[in-house]
């Protein structure tokens, strides 16, 4: 979130190490807003770019990154009220989250993930109805995030995988123990 805000990796000895330490695709977002940068974090390993902020402000920049990277290029949807929110969260734009994701449906995306801000870090549970309504709007597959709290939550997000859901962010249950990253896991391939 602070490369988000201030608009520049804060975080490069910590993704780094993340990278190093794990046999799995890392996809990274929060304040990549150049090419420059796109290109310096693939390079570094990580797998997948998610272009927020920069999805709103400059959406020639996601065309020209999916171009020169394909299948590397995730577009970062942040909520609030049906709105995208930029700036890690700190301005409300005027650009509708449907809207925004039917601006991309050519690019050739990735994916989408979609936070619903209201609800990260809470473990209510994923906004399902938000999350299947963009889904169903959009041919990009959809990453649902901000909600997470208990296994039966991903359980959700699994059911809604004929509505073009693909697939789930867990965090802050993973941080504070309420989930286990085994049972995750299993309960994903389950």
């Amino acid at each position: 979130m602070d490369g988000a805000v201030s608009g520049s990796s804060k975080n490069h000895d910590a993704v780094r190490g993340i990278i190093d330490a794990v046999d799995l695709p890392v996809q990274l977002g929060g304040g990549i807003r150049t090419l420059e940068q796109i290109e310096h974090w693939l390079s570094e390993g990580v797998s997948r770019v998610i272009l927020g902020t920069a999805a709103v402000r400059d959406p020639d920049l996601v065309r020209r990154a999916c171009d020169l990277f394909p299948d590397q290029i995730a577009v970062g949807i942040d909520a609030k009220d049906g709105y995208v929110a930029v700036e890690g969260w700190v301005e409300k734009s005027d650009i509708k989250v449907i809207e925004l994701a039917r601006m991309f449906e050519d690019a050739g995306v990735a994916a989408i993930i979609y936070t619903d801000i209201d609800r990260d870090g809470t473990g209510e549970g994923v906004n399902m109805e938000a999350t299947i309504q963009l889904a169903q709007a959009t041919r990009i597959p959809i990453i649902a995030s901000g909600g997470v709290g208990a296994l039966a939550d991903i359980q959700a997000v699994k059911d809604a995988s004929t509505h073009g859901i693909n697939g789930v962010i867990v965090g802050k249950a993973l941080y504070d123990g309420r989930v286990e990253p085994a049972d995750v896991l299993k309960a994903a391939a389950g």
